[in-house]
């Protein structure tokens, strides 16, 4: 399989699935150098997340205590989820994860950023929204809290506080340090963002 030219004129010469799993796969591709000849790639191939800083009026907000298994402990995150819903829009899914996880709605959305996770070998593309004028909502119908969920902590935070948090090494989720980081510049900067339903 020959894929366009790249950026640099790296081209996929060939593209085998070496694992598919429920939520990620594994390919192996061989990569075209620019420079002449060609290298071997083992990318996992990711559906892609969001992550909501969920910012009270009180200047509050809502982290999550988590374990997590491949790095077996606990993290706090931002109400986060997996873009794994067939054809729904990212801020949609954002929407629906802040009630599944934290039982709350916002009136107000914003994009604030969007990064890749670990470019050097996977595509997950992440979302971070900024909620604002929160209010509490019933979970969505036919959602079931289950595994990780059921003993997962919801706390409200002050926002500096959760600053302080990310350089004190005790939030360490990437989504989180970048999403919190951001909220805090745009409180005190007001940068210009792009549009909510850009990508």
């Amino acid at each position: 399989m020959t894929e366009p030219a790249a950026d640099g004129d790296y081209r996929v010469l060939d593209s085998e699935t070496v694992y598919e799993g429920r939520v990620i796969s594994l390919v192996k591709d061989t990569v075209a150098m620019p420079g002449g000849g060609d290298s071997v790639r083992e990318v996992v191939r990711h559906p892609g997340a969001v992550a909501v800083v969920a910012l009270g009026d009180d200047g509050q907000v809502v982290l999550l205590r988590q374990y997590r298994h491949p790095v077996g402990g606990y993290l706090w995150e931002l109400p986060a989820g997996l873009r794994d819903a067939d054809g729904e829009p990212p801020l949609e899914t954002a929407k629906r994860e802040l009630a599944e996880e934290v039982r709350m709605a916002a009136e107000r959305w914003s994009l604030l950023t969007t990064s890749f996770s670990t470019p050097g070998f996977c595509d997950e593309l992440v979302l971070v929204y900024l909620a604002e004028g929160l209010s509490d909502v019933d979970r969505p119908e036919g959602f079931t809290v289950e595994h990780e969920e059921l003993d997962m902590t919801v706390e409200r935070v002050p926002l500096d506080d959760a600053v302080q948090w990310v350089f004190d090494g005790r939030i360490r989720n990437a989504a989180a340090v970048i999403g919190l980081l951001a909220a805090a510049q745009h409180r005190a900067a007001g940068p210009r963002l792009r549009p909510v339903d850009a990508t």
